[in-house]
Parts: structure tokens; sequence; C-alpha cells
């Protein structure tokens, strides 16, 4: 079943995001990842089929991988362990939804890059910087950073652009303390998830982590380590000084900018080779990581 918006009756509908819907429910959160699929901060007009089940399986693994480094928003998956009014949406609500804490998040994103790529490598070679962060020269597109870099940005609304800010303006937002925790959780998740992902023949590039408050602790919220919020490369056809092979959503990028989407008054449904490649990647992704075969293998059922 091919879930774009949902519509749970009765449910208090907290916000609707680029690909999830957060509901409200007993003073906790319920996610619901859907098939919507986004690109340049706007939602695309096709979904892909079975995204968002492959988006909260894999955060739901690392969420579990990473807990001794951070506790987490997660309460539970199991839709036969929700509230009784939950459960009744449990064909909407199975393998793509989570019920969750209700933390406060920060007002920024977490970036952190191994590698140097996409507007980073953009910004680097016109100014030897990245997020205002000074590198050593000679550095080629695709190269592995001596340490990791932590690149904070703006969390936009649906419709508008994140912004890449200092470190100094991300202390302006949340206060000294709260963004050297944050930074360090970032790094230290980064690079426990980073290798781990290296010794199933994955380089995670970069990724974006959310944080929150809850009853005063800082917790690790929305999604983990997923092809939407990281570039994923293949480490066997990695090749330092050229764009690399993703498992992510950059080939959605790459179909979007070869398009000229930009020029373009509405974007057009994506064709059906592309929806389909799109999710073979994620899949692959997924089974990689987690060791799981996915569930479903025929998309077109």
């Amino acid at each position: 079943m091919i879930v774009k918006d949902t519509n749970l009756t009765g449910i208090n509908l907290l916000k609707k995001g680029k690909v999830r819907d957060v509901y409200e429910y007993n003073d906790c959160l319920l996610i619901i990842s859907t098939d919507r699929i986004s690109a340049f901060d706007v939602v695309l007009p096709t979904p892909i089929p079975y995204k968002g089940e492959i988006l909260n399986q894999l955060s739901l693994f690392w969420f579990d991988y990473l807990k001794d480094v951070i506790d987490n928003h997660v309460i539970t998956s199991d839709v036969d362990s929700y509230p009784e009014g939950l459960r009744k949406y449990k064909d909407i609500l199975a393998y793509r939804s989570v019920y969750v804490k209700k933390a406060k998040p920060f007002s920024v994103e977490c970036i952190v890059r191994g590698y140097i790529s996409g507007s980073g490598w953009k910004e680097y070679r016109k100014t030897g910087t990245v997020c205002g962060i000074k590198l050593k020269e000679g550095l080629k597109e695709s190269d592995k950073l001596d340490e990791p870099i932590f690149t904070p940005s703006t969390k936009a609304d649906m419709g508008e652009h994140d912004i890449n800010i200092s470190f100094e303006k991300m202390v302006d937002i949340v206060g000294k303390d709260i963004a050297n925790l944050l930074k360090e959780f970032s790094i230290r998740l980064y690079i426990k998830a980073s290798n781990y992902a290296l010794s199933k023949g994955i380089i995670i590039a970069d990724t974006k982590l959310e944080f929150g408050l809850y009853n005063d602790k800082i917790i690790l919220i929305d999604e983990v380590f997923t092809p939407d919020s990281s570039r994923f490369w293949p480490l066997d056809t990695y090749k330092p000084g050229e764009a690399q092979i993703s498992l992510d959503k950059q080939y959605i990028r790459d179909y979007l900018i070869n398009l000229d989407w930009e020029n373009m008054e509405k974007i057009p449904e994506l064709p059906s080779d592309v929806v389909r490649n799109t999710f073979l990647k994620y899949k692959h992704a997924y089974e990689i990581l987690t060791g799981n075969k996915f569930r479903i293998e025929d998309i077109n059922r």
C-alpha cells in the first residue's frame, strides 16, 4: 500500500513535514513515515513505494544500535502495543510508524561531514572552506576529511530552505552549553555509525541529525542515518576525485538537475524507472546495513 498522506480521523495532526506526518496522542507523538520524497526542499509529486517503511525500519535499527551513546525518543514501534485509539489504524501504521516521547526539538539541524561532497565541495572549490571551516589545500571531490567536521544549519519549514550557519550562530540560537553537547553527540554518533557501516561495505559521507529536550535531558529524535538524511556510498566503487555512486536521495537530485527542474513551472511525475531505481537503492542500503531482507520484493504488486 502506497501511503502518500495520512488521515487518522479523530487524532490530532500536529505537523505535516516533507516526508513524515506527526500526530499527537496521550501527550506522546505518533510519527508516520510516508512514501513522499523531497529534493531541494520540494516535495515531489510521485511517491516512492515502501520508502516510508524502509526509512522507519532503518531508523529503528540505528536508534537501537546507538542507544549507548545517547537515549532516543522511541517508546514502541509495535502497533499492537499502541494505545487502543491508534490500533484501529494498523493497516496504515504497520512498519512505517513509531510511537515516541514528546520532546521539544532544538531549532537547528546537526550535520556531520566525514567526506567532502555536495554543497561542501562547491564551497571548498570557491573558498577553501566548508561552512566557514578552513580545510587543508588540495582536497579532491569525495575525499575523506582528516576528521569529521560539524556544520549546523537552520531547520526550515516545508517549502523553505535550510541555511548553513556557523557554530557561533548556533550558540546564539540554543546557547553555548547545549551547542557544545549537540556537537559532541553528533560527532560521536557519526563515528560509531560510520565505522559500523564501513564494516558492511558502505561509506556514510555525511549525515543530518536532530535532537530534542525531554524531561530536561537531550535525546535523539526524528530519523537516523537513512538514505534521506545521509549520503551512502558503496565502498567497493569509491573513487576520490569524482562524484560517487550513491544509495541515497542523491540519485533523485541528479535526475532533477538533469531535468533542469528549476526552470519548470511544475515538476512532472517521476518516470517509473526512476521510481523503481530509487526504491532499489533504498532497499539495498537497508538490507546491507541491517542484515535483514526487506519483506516486500515486488514494488509493482
